[in-house]
């Protein structure tokens, strides 16, 4: 019989542990994904890298970890922060064993990037390594230690969830880098499913969390069909039914929940 995660918290008050990378702004996806799933019964392990804030045009705020936690606890979630910086190939391990100190972190959602502008002709080979580094091999290190903290014995249901996209042109690196993360979650599906594991990339679309000006923001906005951008809450509601008991059926597949952007017309 397939195992199922709790979709309400068990008797006794005990709530699955969700670790979420990347919440390190109130605005962002990652942010909104934590909201929902403390609002669904989940106890909450967030990551976070504050100097790659600090080379984005947003900058860095540092109250927000703080903000989206206390929020979260105000939802009834215990919450654990981590600052980890994903480009150290160490860090994958450490964060997961600092989540799951008490108890396995049942879910893994991926929604840390590195996503820094540059062209074929223009990325530079740092810029390039650390966009791997980062959005690829750490995401690969995190799904591994995800993974090898469950004793061979153990009869739950896991769920890994990582955010991709198909954006490329003037955004190489990060692209390619996300190729690459899309391939490791498939096989981590194949590979893991013995364990009760289910794998899937979700590809948002665009979503304006503080990067896009008017001129894209109006560009982009046009595309929809809905005519508006899709919102942090809209990705979290998709992920938090990823996660559920009968998400568990959906597995290695590379989801679009973009409000029907990529849609022909």
């Amino acid at each position: 019989m397939e195992p199922t995660l709790e979709e309400q918290p068990p008797a006794g008050g005990a709530r699955p542990l969700a670790l979420i990378t990347g919440v390190g702004r109130t605005v962002g996806i990652g942010a909104g994904i934590a909201r929902e799933l403390a609002r669904q019964g989940w106890d909450l392990a967030l990551s976070y890298w504050s100097p790659y804030d600090g080379r984005m045009p947003w900058g860095v705020r540092a109250e927000d970890p703080e903000a989206v936690a206390e929020e979260l606890r105000g939802l009834g979630a215990s919450v654990t922060r981590v600052e980890a910086d994903l480009a150290d190939p160490t860090a994958p391990d450490r964060l997961l064993a600092q989540a799951g100190a008490a108890r396995p972190v049942r879910a893994l959602v991926l929604s840390h990037a590195e996503s820094v502008d540059s062209a074929l002709l223009d990325t530079g080979l740092e810029s390039f390594d650390r966009h791997f580094a980062v959005n690829a091999r750490a995401s690969w290190l995190l799904i591994r230690a995800y993974a090898r903290q469950f004793p061979a014995d153990w009869h739950g249901a896991g769920r890994i969830v990582a955010l991709t996209s198909d954006h490329t042109v003037g955004n190489m690196p990060y692209g390619a880098s996300k190729g690459a993360l899309d391939r490791i979650v498939l096989a981590a599906a194949r590979e893991l499913a013995p364990q009760g594991i289910a794998a899937n990339a979700l590809n948002p679309g665009p979503v304006d969390t503080g990067w896009m000006d008017d001129e894209t923001r109006s560009a982009l906005s046009a595309r929809q069909p809905w005519g508006r951008l899709g919102t942090p809450a809209d990705i979290a509601g998709v992920v938090a039914f990823l996660l559920s008991g009968p998400g568990g059926w959906i597995n290695g597949q590379l989801l679009r929940a973009d409000g029907g952007f990529s849609a022909p017309h």
